[in-house]
């Protein structure tokens, strides 16, 4: 079953979204992702597996922006 999140606002958009996944991980879920708008341009990370894995590689590369989408 997957879950869909969103946010445009004021605050860093990678925050909110990985907060909103997690609250969909009771749901059960395969892999996760977030595309979210930076001053780059559309940035994605995804990974298969647990929210864990996805927020490992959030620390990694770190997504700033006040507008994105996630999936679970």
């Amino acid at each position: 079953m997957c879950g869909i999140v969103g946010y445009v606002g004021f605050r860093n958009a990678t925050d909110v979204l990985i907060d909103g996944l997690r609250r969909l991980e009771y749901r059960g879920y395969d892999s996760a992702g977030v595309a979210v708008r930076t001053p780059a341009g559309l940035k994605v990370v995804k990974r298969s597996g647990k929210l864990s894995a996805l927020e490992s590689a959030l620390k990694e590369e770190r997504l700033e922006g006040p507008l994105g989408i996630g999936h679970t």
